[in-house]
């Protein structure tokens, strides 16, 4: 996937500043691509120029003036022919692993430390995920949001991020367990 294809997602909402933007991926597409600030400016300004988004400038008053961008028709267009291509399995990368799979030679103890973090971490994008997703079904319940919710795609993504989460969460926990009886036992000999 190529960040032209998260900032056009990020846009089928309606128009946002480059500033909502990055907030929006703060919130919602984060928990699929990660992309700098800089990055996204830089994008919108290649997807005006190929069309796949139109911008247009709002004058505000004691303020700077802003930019809006929304999704063309061959910005959907691109999203068509993307949603139809066949895409690569995602994998793991994470410096934490690296760390876990050394476990045997390495000081434990800042593993275990590390491992508390990340699962600090996950429970709290966990509490974001569970209020984004109370506020995207509202009084609704979850089978009837997604049954018959206007837009349920980001609902989907959020769901997603929740369960990545809470796997990490419970793999933390696990490894750190495992970690600490392997400590105990070995100040028993």
């Amino acid at each position: 996937m190529a960040l032209r294809h998260a900032v056009l997602a990020a846009l089928l909402d309606g128009e946002l500043s480059g500033y909502e933007l990055t907030k929006a991926f703060d919130i919602g597409v984060a928990n699929f691509w990660h992309a700098l600030p800089q990055q996204l400016y830089a994008e919108l300004a290649r997807l005006e120029k190929e069309g796949l988004i139109a911008g247009r400038e709002v004058v505000q008053d004691g303020r700077p003036n802003k930019r809006l961008f929304r999704v063309t028709e061959g910005g959907f267009g691109e999203l068509e022919r993307f949603a139809a291509a066949v895409g690569k399995p995602s994998f793991i990368r994470d410096d934490l692993l690296v760390a876990v799979q050394a476990a045997d030679v390495v000081d434990a103890g800042e593993l275990i430390v590390r491992l508390g973090e990340r699962a600090a971490f996950a429970d709290a994008k966990i509490e974001l995920f569970e209020r984004l997703l109370t506020r995207m079904r509202g009084d609704r319940s979850e089978e009837e949001f997604l049954g018959r919710g206007r837009r349920v795609g980001p609902y989907l993504t959020c769901l997603r991020g929740l369960a990545f989460e809470e796997g990490n969460r419970d793999w933390c926990r696990r490894a750190a367990e495992v970690l600490r009886r392997r400590a105990r036992v070995a100040e028993e000999r």
